[in-house]
C-alpha cells in the first residue's frame, strides 16, 4: 500500500516539475521495493530464481507440512498461507457451477483435423479458467465456486477399444494424430509466457488405460514393442513437445506392477527418458485402490505411499498426508525423494504466480466477462461446424435447399435433447438439434417433431415410454414430410466413465425406428450423435445421406442445421474406425494392435475408415514430389502434391499422407499416419501441400537392442482423402 501511494504521489510531482522528480520517484519506488523483498523470506521474492524460491519453501516445511502438500485436497497451511491446489477439470470447457462455454466433445475436436483451432480452443478455456480464478482473489464478494488453475485436461488415451465408455473423452485410435490434437490443446491451456504458466495441463490416464470393467483391479498384458510403438508415443509428444507440466496414474497395473508403483513408466521413461520437469498425481484413490486391492498382498498404506513416491508419484489424495510422516520415520521413505517430490509440485505452483503479486502475473488482467461471451460462442460454433463429417451423399441428396421445403419431420430421440458428454460443466442456452432446425430452415417452413424410439438416457422419463405410440406418431408424420431428419444416437447412460458399451450398434429400438421411417420416406437424412463408433450396415446401406454429428457442444444443433442446408460445407474427417462388425473386432483384453485393431491392422473392410469424411465439393490430388528416393536413417523426406477444388463451392479438405514400411524384419502397420494439413481452397483454387517426415517417424521399436530402429529398405508412401482413398502412391528407400 505504501509503494502504490508513493507512485500516485510521484505521478502528482512529474506533471508539477518534470522529468528531475520522475527520476526521483522511481528511486523512491525501488526503495521501498528493495526493502519489502528484503524483509520477505526468499520464497515470497520475486526477483529470485523460482528453483531458489522452492527451495526456500521447503527448508522452512516440517514432515507434516511437506506430507500436506503432497494432498490436492489439504487443507490451508495456516503457517504459511498456502492454500489447496484446488484442482478442476476442462475437457471441452471449465467444470464449474455456473455456466461456461461448453466446446463439442473431445472425438469431435480430433475430426476437426486442425491443430490451429484446437489451439484456440484451449486458449478460450484457459482464459475462462484464469477469470474464475481472478475472480474469487479480486471481488470479495465472488459467491461462484473457487477454483484453482490445475487442470485435470486434456484425456489423450487411445481409443483403440471401440467398446469403451470413456471414447467421448478422448481424440482418436492414432497416435501421431492424437499426438498433433493433445500438444495443441496442452499449449493453449498452458499459454506461451516466459515466465508463467496460465494453467497446468495434466495428461490422463498413464497409461494403457481403455477399459471400464474392473478398471481399478485391471492388469494389462503388453509387449515391450508395442508399448512404445502404440501405447506411449503421444504421451511423450505432450511431454516433450507441448511440455506438460503434470501427468495422471491410471488405475489398472501394466504387466503385473500397479501403475501408481510402477518405476518404469512414472521414472525410467517419464523423468529419464522424456525429462519430464512437472509432476505426477495418482487418480483419485490411487492408493486406496492399492490397499484394498487383494492381489496388492497385505500392503499397509505407509507402504503404499512409499512404494508411490519411490517409483515417481509426486501428488495424491488424503492417504499422502496422513502417511507419510509415518514411512519416514520408518525408514521406507526416503526425505530425498520426499523433497524431489514437494519441489516438482510447488514449482508449478510458483510458475501459475500463486507466490507472486497478481499485477505481476500477465494472466491476472483477464476478466469475468470473458466466460460465455459472445466470441467464445461463436468459436464453439466453428468448432462444432467443423467437426462434423459427412458419411455418406448418395447421388449428392445433401444439402438440402430449404427454401423447396414446405414441410420437414424432425424425429428421434436426440432430437430435442442436449447431450453435453463427460465432465462437463454448466451451459447457457444449448441448442437441440430440433431448434436448430427451427433456427435455421425457412421462414413458414412447417416442422413437425416426435421422438420415435427409446434410447438410454440418464435420467429415466417419469412416465412409461410407449415404443408402439411413439413409432407410429413418427411414421405418420414421416408420411407428411417433404423430408426426414432422424437424429439418433447414444448418450452417456451408454458410452460414459465406469460403463463400456455392451454392442456396437444403436441402443432401444432406433434402428427399428429408422427402418419404419425409411418404409414410408426414403428421403430421409440420419444424424448420428455418439461418441464411439456405430456399426449400422443397414442404416449405411438404406439411408441416402448419413451425418456423424458427436455431442457437438452448446451450438452442436445449428452446426447440424448448417451443414444439413448447406450454409456450411461439411469438412471433419472421422478419428477413428467405424467397423463393419463386432466380429471384426478383437477381444478388449487383446492390446497388440496387430492382432487387428483400427487402420492400421483391420481385417476386412470397415464401414466407414478412419480419415473418412466426404464434402459438397470434388477435390483432385496430383503432381506428387519425394524430395530423395534414397535418405539415411536419420534424415527426413519431404513430399509435395497439389490439391486443387474442382468442384464448384468454396471447402475445406485434409490431406492425408501415410507410410507403409515394405521391407522389414517385424510386421508393420498396413498404413501408419505421418502427416496432414487442412486446406480451404475456393472453387477452382489449387495449393500446394508439403509434408515433411523425419526418420525417426519410420522407426519400428526393437525389443532385442530396447530402442528404436530404422531398418533399411523401401517405404510407400500414400496421399489422399482417407486412409482408404489414396490418391497417390510414391516410394523412398532408406539407404542401406
Amino acid at each position: 500500500m505504501a509503494l502504490k501511494n508513493t507512485f500516485m504521489k510521484t505521478t502528482f510531482e512529474i506533471n508539477k516539475y518534470g522529468k528531475f522528480c520522475f527520476v526521483a520517484g522511481l528511486f523512491c519506488c525501488s526503495m521501498i521495493l528493495f526493502a519489502q523483498t528484503a524483509e520477505s523470506p526468499i520464497y515470497l521474492n520475486p526477483q529470485k530464481p523460482i528453483e531458489v524460491r522452492v527451495n526456500d519453501l521447503i527448508s522452512r516445511l516440517s514432515v507434516e507440512e511437506k506430507a500436506q502438500l503432497l494432498n490436492h485436497k489439504a487443507p490451508e497451511l495456516e503457517r504459511l498461507h498456502i492454500k489447496s491446489d484446488g484442482w478442476n477439470q476442462c475437457l471441452h470447457g471449465v467444470w464449474w457451477n455456473r455456466p461456461t462455454t461448453m466446446f463439442p466433445i473431445a472425438p469431435a475436436m480430433a475430426a476437426t483435423w486442425d491443430p490451429t483451432l484446437i489451439h484456440e480452443v484451449a486458449s478460450v478455456i484457459s482464459d475462462e479458467a484464469r477469470a474464475i480464478y481472478n475472480g474469487w482473489h479480486n471481488d470479495p464478494n465472488f459467491d461462484g465456486e473457487k477454483k484453482g488453475l490445475i487442470y485435470r485436461s486434456p484425456v489423450i488415451n487411445i481409443s483403440r477399444n471401440p467398446y469403451w465408455g470413456r471414447i467421448n473423452e478422448t481424440y482418436s485410435e492414432d497416435p501421431f494424430l492424437t499426438g498433433r490434437i493433445g500438444v495443441a490443446f496442452v499449449k493453449g491451456l498452458q499459454g506461451n509466457d516466459p515466465n508463467y504458466l496460465k494453467l497446468v495441463s495434466t495428461l490422463k490416464h498413464y497409461a494403457v488405460n481403455n477399459v471400464e470393467r474392473d478398471r481399478v483391479e485391471l492388469n494389462v498384458k503388453v509387449s515391450e514393442r508395442m508399448l512404445y510403438e502404440y501405447w506411449l508415443p503421444h504421451f511423450r509428444d505432450c511431454i516433450v513437445e507441448g511440455q506438460a507440466q503434470s501427468v495422471m496414474a491410471s488405475y489398472n497395473a501394466l504387466n503385473g506392477v500397479h501403475n501408481n508403483i510402477n518405476s518404469l513408466l512414472l521414472t525410467d521413461i517419464l523423468k529419464k527418458q522424456w525429462g519430464f520437469q512437472g509432476f505426477v498425481v495418482s487418480d483419485l484413490g490411487g492408493v486406496k485402490t492399492m490397499v484394498e486391492d487383494k492381489k496388492m498382498g497385505n500392503m499397509t498404506y505407509e507402504e503404499a505411499v512409499a512404494q508411490s513416491l519411490i517409483a515417481g508419484c509426486d501428488f495424491s489424495d488424503v492417504e499422502f498426508m496422513q502417511y507419510i510422516p509415518k514411512a519416514v520415520s520408518m525408514g521406507i521413505l526416503p526425505m530425498e525423494r520426499l523433497d524431489n517430490a514437494v519441489f516438482r509440485v510447488m514449482r508449478d505452483r510458483f510458475r501459475l504466480g500463486e507466490f507472486d503479486p497478481q499485477e505481476m502475473v500477465p494472466y491476472s488482467k483477464i476478466p469475468m466477462s470473458v466466460i460465455c461471451s459472445p466470441e467464445h460462442r461463436q468459436l464453439s460454433l466453428k468448432v462444432a461446424q467443423k467437426s462434423i463429417v459427412l458419411l455418406k451423399n448418395a447421388d449428392i441428396f445433401l444439402p438440402l435447399d430449404k427454401n423447396k421445403l414446405k414441410t420437414i419431420a424432425v424425429i428421434g430421440p436426440h432430437a430435442n435433447l442436449f447431450t453435453a458428454g463427460g465432465y462437463s460443466g454448466r451451459v447457457k442456452y444449448p441448442i437441440t438439434p430440433l431448434q436448430g432446425i427451427k433456427n435455421r430452415a425457412a421462414s413458414g417452413t412447417e416442422i413437425l417433431y416426435a421422438v420415435g424410439a427409446e434410447m438410454p438416457v440418464e435420467k429415466k422419463a417419469l412416465t412409461p415410454f410407449n415404443k408402439e405410440l411413439e413409432l407410429q406418431k413418427a411414421v405418420e408424420i414421416a408420411k407428411k414430410a417433404d423430408v426426414v431428419i432422424l437424429y439418433i444416437g447414444t448418450t452417456l447412460a451408454t458410452e460414459a466413465e465406469g460403463r463400456d458399451r455392451t454392442s456396437l450398434g444403436l441402443p432401444g429400438n432406433q434402428e427399428e425406428l429408422v427402418e419404419a421411417v425409411m418404409a414410408v420416406n426414403p428421403k430421409t437424412v440420419v444424424v448420428e450423435m455418439n461418441a464411439g463408433p456405430l456399426t449400422v450396415p443397414w442404416v449405411k446401406e438404406h439411408v441416402p445421406a448419413i451425418i456423424e454429428a458427436w455431442w457437438g457442444g452448446e451450438e452442436g444443433g445449428n452446426a447440424t442445421a448448417d451443414v444439413i442446408f448447406g450454409n456450411v460445407n461439411p469438412s471433419g474427417k472421422l478419428p477413428l474406425t467405424v467397423y463393419a462388425s463386432e466380429a471384426q473386432v478383437p477381444s478388449q483384453d487383446e492390446y497388440d494392435i496387430s492382432k487387428g485393431y483400427t487402420y492400421m491392422y483391420v481385417k476386412g473392410e470397415p464401414l466407414f475408415p478412419f480419415g473418412h469424411g466426404l464434402s459438397y465439393t470434388k477435390f483432385s490430388y496430383s503432381k506428387m514430389k519425394i524430395s530423395a528416393k534414397n535418405i539415411l536413417a536419420d534424415g527426413s523426406v519431404t513430399v509435395s502434391f497439389e490439391v486443387k477444388n474442382v468442384g464448384k463451392r468454396e471447402g475445406d479438405e485434409v490431406a492425408q499422407l501415410y507410410i507403409h514400411d515394405e521391407e522389414c524384419s517385424v510386421v508393420r502397420p498396413v498404413k501408419e499416419l505421418r502427416g496432414f494439413e487442412r486446406v480451404t481452397l475456393k472453387a477452382g483454387e489449387s495449393k500446394t501441400v508439403t509434408l515433411t517426415v523425419p526418420g525417426e517417424k519410420l522407426a519400428f521399436y526393437d525389443e532385442k537392442s530396447h530402442g528404436f530402429v530404422v531398418e533399411p529398405g523401401r517405404f510407400e508412401v500414400m496421399v489422399g482423402s482417407s486412409s482408404e482413398d489414396v490418391r497417390l502412391k510414391g516410394w523412398f528407400e532408406v539407404a542401406r
